[in-house]
């Protein structure tokens, strides 16, 4: 068992050289990526975008993330901002999309461009791991959640953040009811229960909505849980969460306005059983203590 456990696991793979740095859509030129340990931070803001495939999809994310992120830049002189692009090995040109999209703006981009695809978790990681804002979000590239509702994850953050840690996750939960998901497929709810109950068992039982695509975190509470990530896949929301709760960091759900939008790579059979799979082998590598937590950041946090 312990050996089928060791070679099922995750193991992140390091970068190669050209994987070391992003492109800068105002010169075009490659830069060395910066470091979640930089101090102190630049910006106020890091948008973090994960992005495989999004050549469609991911300007009219964009288009609505500049609007809302210029309007409190005019507003407050103080606030300044940067969007990571993490193109995760796209083959339509999805580098290429977001380096244009700036140009006629006049704003600037970071893209870095994977050589071979690492997940939706690995690219993630990744991103925030380079990030240079005080606070840092990530957002899914197709836009399904409304940006504007950052406000929203913000100000809740700031209401129960302790010794700069704190994590606010975008929650779709009180959609539940709705009509929309009510009218789904048999099979799909069936599987979004069982998904339920196995994140009940495997100790996450205070979130009801794991894995939105738009959570945001305080800097040192991202340095600190993505330091010590290892799954790579979708299910990595779950690992985040738990690195987080074993630091006893705050962390509040919020409501975010969220509809379906088409071209999801979900593959409702096929990656259900590969979460259901991963999700115990997150349990089995923690409980048998092969998976260690390190803290990364000089100040401990304190228990309550």
């Amino acid at each position: 068992m312990t050996i089928g456990l060791i070679v099922m696991s995750p193991r992140p793979r390091p970068l190669t050289g050209s994987e070391k740095y992003y492109k800068c859509s105002s010169t075009g030129k490659s830069r060395l990526l910066p470091s979640i340990f930089d101090e102190p931070p630049k910006y106020t803001y890091s948008i973090i975008v994960p992005a495989y495939n999004e050549a469609q999809r991911m300007p009219n994310m964009l288009e609505e993330t500049v609007n809302y992120l210029e309007a409190r830049k005019n507003s407050d002189k103080t606030f300044s901002y940067e969007i990571i692009v993490v193109d995760d090995a796209s083959d339509d040109g999805t580098s290429n999309v977001a380096l244009e999209f700036s140009k006629p703006r006049g704003i600037e981009l970071k893209v870095l461009t994977l050589e071979k695809n690492r997940k939706k978790g690995g690219a993630v990681t990744l991103g925030i791991l380079s990030a240079s804002g005080k606070y840092i979000l990530f957002a899914d590239a197709d836009g399904a959640t409304k940006f504007s509702d950052l406000d929203c994850l913000e100000k809740e953050l700031n209401k129960i953040s302790r010794e700069g840690y704190g994590v606010a996750v975008g929650s779709r939960a009180h959609l539940v009811k709705t009509e929309a998901v009510v009218k789904r497929s048999l099979i799909r709810n069936f599987l979004m229960h069982s998904f339920h109950k196995l994140l009940y068992i495997l100790g996450i039982r205070t979130i009801k909505d794991t894995q939105c695509g738009f959570k945001l975190f305080t800097r040192k509470a991202a340095l600190n849980i993505f330091n010590n990530i290892h799954v790579e896949g979708w299910i990595f929301d779950i690992e985040v969460l738990l690195v987080a709760q074993y630091f006893k960091m705050p962390i509040v759900e919020v409501s975010v306005t969220w509809h379906e939008i088409d071209g999801s790579k979900v593959s409702l059979i096929k990656d259900s059983i590969k979460m259901a799979t991963d999700l115990l082998i997150i349990r089995l590598n923690y409980l048998f203590g092969f998976w260690k937590v390190k803290d990364y950041n000089p100040s401990k946090i304190k228990s309550e």
